[in-house]
């Protein structure tokens, strides 16, 4: 049976790879999320109110 030392395994250009496209792909998600989120319209406190009227009428 072959023993490795501690220095001889290394993750080498697979496991690069691998986490360098999870890294693109955190990245592309992280601007869609951004873009969606500009797209929210937040209501003011005076927006509220008048929405309420509405509903009630």
């Amino acid at each position: 049976m072959t023993y490795l030392a501690a220095g001889d395994v290394s993750p080498g250009l697979l496991g690069f790879v691998v986490v360098a496209l999870i890294g693109f792909a955190l990245y592309f998600l992280i601007k869609s999320m951004n873009r969606q989120m500009a797209k929210i319209e937040v209501p003011r406190a005076g927006d509220v109110r008048d929405t309420d009227d509405k509903k009630a009428e």
